[in-house]
């Protein structure tokens, strides 16, 4: 019996991944196959599992100069350090709008990560909201996440809903399941959009570049989703609009925005930190330059949250008012339009 609970704790010290190659795939060294195939995995580290024949193909042992073919089986196992799940509390200042014995609404300052996770273990906000709240409850199978029933990107700014007790995070994790929260964001977006619209389709990790996702029309390659888009404010190069979320997936305004052509304003993971409309002026090109130095991230801002809340059943809605980089470039480019 002891052996059995060594064995299991041994293998809670190791990542198993199986890639089933897709048929389209061209002729490609394995090791560099790996490194665009997997997240979060350095080149030496493929490196050292391949020289230490912990990666298969098709169940044998290859060399890294092995060149993958469609519909091979790859199986790698990767040695990584065991994960510590408990969530320390720590005096970080949040910005609370609303409180009360069931739920906290945050204000998220662009740069702070949501969750302890790969490489942000502290400083996290639910680092903060332990130590503001004690005690949060926990989903099943979302270990190291207390309190939460979604999330937002690092670098996106706004609301976040967050739950106080076992009632209220089964009672809105329902509803954000049946997508009847009502979500809205403000995006500055590369191009001029003639009009109102709606983005669908099934999103998933992309191929190219497992960090991002990519919108396909397959959906054994992803997860339904659908995002509705309401222009505010146009700048002939740029464009502001208002996102409402019909779904919630990973990345799902930044992926849906890039997938039509309009990428989000200095969105590095999806093209959008280089000058893609306008001018070739040195004045414009350093003008784009001086914006994405006010805002170093993405412009996308979680403007509005609304939902049943738990107690009460009465719908409560609560809007926040955009960041002082987001605002301070919108003025730069009624200012650059006025000129």
């Amino acid at each position: 019996m002891i052996e059995d609970n060594q064995e299991l704790e041994e293998q809670d010290l190791y990542e198993h991944l199986r890639i089933v190659v897709d048929k389209g795939q061209s002729l490609l060294r394995l090791d560099k196959f790996l490194i665009i195939r997997t997240e979060n995995t350095s080149r030496n580290r493929i490196q050292n599992a391949i020289d230490a024949g912990n990666v298969l193909v098709n169940d044998k042992v290859v060399k890294a100069s092995y060149k993958v073919k469609p519909l091979d089986v790859i199986s790698m196992v990767l040695p990584h350090p065991p994960r510590d799940t408990e969530v320390y509390p720590e005096n970080i200042p949040i910005d609370i709008i609303y409180e009360d014995d069931d739920v906290i609404m945050v204000n998220k300052a662009a740069g702070m990560v949501v969750h302890p996770g790969f490489n942000n273990y502290t400083g996290t906000l639910v680092n903060a909201l332990v130590y503001h709240a004690q005690q949060l409850p926990q989903m099943p199978g979302n270990e190291g996440r207390p309190g939460l029933v979604h999330r937002i990107d690092k670098d996106t700014s706004g609301l976040l809903l967050v739950s106080k007790n076992e009632w209220a995070i089964t009672f809105l994790a329902k509803q954000f399941f049946d997508h009847s929260i009502t979500r809205k964001y403000l995006a500055l977006v590369w191009g001029d959009l003639a009009q109102d619209g709606t983005v669908k389709g099934y999103i998933g990790r992309s191929v190219k570049d497992r960090k991002v996702m990519a919108v396909y029309d397959d959906e054994e390659k992803g997860k339904w989703s659908v995002t509705h888009y309401k222009v505010l404010e146009r700048f002939n190069y740029v464009t502001l609009i208002e996102c409402e979320l019909e779904t919630g997936r990973t990345h799902q305004i930044r992926a849906h925005m890039k997938h039509i052509g309009h990428p989000l304003f200095n969105d590095s993971a999806y093209g959008g930190d280089r000058i893609l409309k306008g001018t070739i002026f040195n004045k414009y090109r350093q003008f784009v330059e001086n914006c994405f130095e006010i805002m170093p991230r993405q412009a996308l801002h979680a403007k509005s949250l609304g939902f049943i809340h738990p107690t009460t059943r009465k719908f409560v809605h609560f809007e926040t008012e955009l960041p002082a980089d987001f605002s301070a470039v919108l003025e730069k480019w009624r200012n650059y339009i006025k000129e």
